[in-house]
């Protein structure tokens, strides 16, 4: 305070001494004219007047500059620790103002003292963020990856390092798809997701289940479900965020077990091959010569044959899928042909359960790119369930007809039991069964996701809509076979080959 009251009085004497040299000047003036040129009292006046404003403005302009020195000094000294325009504005010598030069001093000292603070200050802050980041980071007890906007790997924790089998200093720089040899269950990958994020959301976040890690050589496989964390812009450009959840065990476990269950369904399709075989030769060999009671049971051996082979079918296929082993050949097929075959087949097991079979076929569908043996797996699965849920009804309603996105849809109807409409969400899930009915309708599980990946595989997809009580409808659709790519054509017998499962490959359908 002492250098500024100093201050003030050094500004108060000089403001004094330009007031009174404004008064001299007008004097002088007035002496001069009154004395040397003869003029009236009115033009004197004028001249007088019209002298007074030069000198004031005069005067002024040099004062301002004068005295404004030190605050243009100090102001420089604070632009010069701005980081906006410190490289612009070189430091001010407090040595240069005329007057107020140890008040000047003082605050540029100041200034440059609190510029120094502050950058300390920030620097503590953000070591110790960095600190607190990192800590919590590399404590989280699941791999935790972080990248920008070109998915290359900014962030990588411990464990991630020793989940993935690659150091986690190794991963930084690198892109995440060649960090994670990701495989998905279905086209919805996480780089289809972040590409429809980045063109719709500011911030958005998923999980997908049983995700499988192609193991590199020398890394562990793995399988894990997996939670994205998306942030457009984020200003340490840190954009998404993965956290894997392992489940290795538990899903090897699910493996293991559908290979034990399918090497043990493989040995009986011999034996149920015979036995059909002697079932239809029966019906030949006895047609006409039966009673009626010997008729039904033969009736009804020949449907539980049927229903047999689905289900060792079902097993069979499912294991395939798991191991990527079920290759589709797509070709063009006359899609009403394929749904009379598939009703006519599946007569005889819904007329065991007094259940009707109806179809409606609408006219000039579309040719469409299907496995034939794979998609009538689809449709006997659907209906069976059908049958199995349809309670005291007595009715089946296949329906077919294209939609208006040109997809060829086809619908099971029944008018049974119904679905819960918090059960909807887990039909295709691998081994999930109704809780509320699964003690008193047989079945595996496997049959509607076993529908799902064939016809994901096709293309197409697959949905529900039920209520309890008030029957359930499943449909799903296929691709006009003259809408399908081009380039995944066999130039020479015209079809598509896929792999079943639908595993995803980071960019693009898995094809054989």
């Amino acid at each position: 305070m002492e250098y500024f009251h100093r201050f003030r009085q050094q500004l108060l004497s000089r403001l004094v001494l330009i007031i009174l040299l404004e008064n001299i000047l007008v004097g002088v003036t007035w002496w001069g004219v009154t004395t040397y040129i003869e003029l009236g009292g009115t033009e004197t006046a004028a001249l007088v007047g019209t002298a007074t404003i030069v000198y004031a403005i005069l005067i002024a302009s040099v004062s301002a500059m004068w005295l404004t020195q030190p605050t243009k000094l100090i102001a420089r000294a604070i632009m010069h620790v701005t980081p906006e325009t410190a490289a612009k504005v070189e430091a001010p010598d407090p040595t240069t103002p005329a007057f107020g030069r140890e008040l000047v001093s003082g605050l540029i000292h100041e200034v440059f003292e609190l510029a120094t603070t502050a950058e300390k200050t920030h620097q503590t802050i953000t070591h110790t963020s960095d600190l607190r980041t990192n800590f919590v980071a590399n404590s989280l007890p699941l791999p935790l990856l972080i990248f920008d906007a070109n998915e290359t790997i900014l962030f990588a924790n411990e464990v991630a390092g020793s989940y993935i089998g690659m150091p986690s200093t190794e991963m930084i720089g690198k892109s995440v798809y060649t960090v994670l040899d990701m495989l998905f269950p279905s086209e919805d990958t996480l780089d289809t997701w972040l590409a429809d994020k980045k063109t719709k959301n500011a911030t958005a976040s998923s999980t997908w289940d049983r995700i499988k890690l192609n193991p590199a050589e020398g890394r562990p496989s793995r399988s894990f479900d997996l939670a994205a964390y998306y942030n457009r812009d984020n200003p340490d450009k840190f954009e998404t965020m993965l956290v894997l959840f392992d489940h290795t065990k538990a899903y090897s476990q699910d493996d293991q077990a559908i290979s034990f269950i399918a090497l043990s369904v493989h040995e009986l399709r011999t034996p149920l091959t015979l036995l059909r075989g002697y079932i239809e030769a029966f019906e030949e060999e006895f047609a006409g010569k039966l009673t009626a009671d010997m008729n039904d049971f033969m009736f009804k051996m020949s449907a539980t044959a049927q229903q047999l082979t689905a289900f060792v079918n079902n097993i069979l296929n499912v294991a395939r899928i798991d191991d990527d082993q079920l290759v589709l050949q797509l070709h063009e097929e006359q899609w009403g042909e394929v749904i009379r075959a598939a009703a006519n087949n599946l007569a005889l097991r819904a007329k065991v359960r007094g259940i009707t079979i109806e179809y409606s076929i609408a006219p000039n569908l579309p040719t469409v790119g299907a496995d034939r043996v794979s998609v009538l797996e689809v449709i006997n699965n659907l209906v069976d369930n059908a049958i199995k849920y349809s309670g005291d009804s007595s009715r089946i309603i296949i329906n077919t007809y294209l939609t208006a996105n040109n997809l060829v849809e086809t619908t099971v109807q029944d008018f049974g039991v119904g679905i819960p409409q918090n059960v909807l969400p887990n039909l295709f899930t691998k081994f999930y069964r109704d809780h509320h009915n699964r003690a008193q309708i047989g079945g595996t599980g496997l049959g509607l996701y076993l529908c799902k990946a064939i016809v994901h595989a096709h293309g197409g997809t697959v949905w529900v809509k039920s209520n309890k009580g008030e029957g359930s409808t499943f449909g799903f659709t296929l691709v006009p076979f003259a809408n399908l790519n081009d380039e995944m054509r066999d130039s020479v017998n015209q079809d598509i080959t896929r792999g079943a499962h639908g595993w995803i490959k980071n960019h693009s359908l898995y094809r054989r």
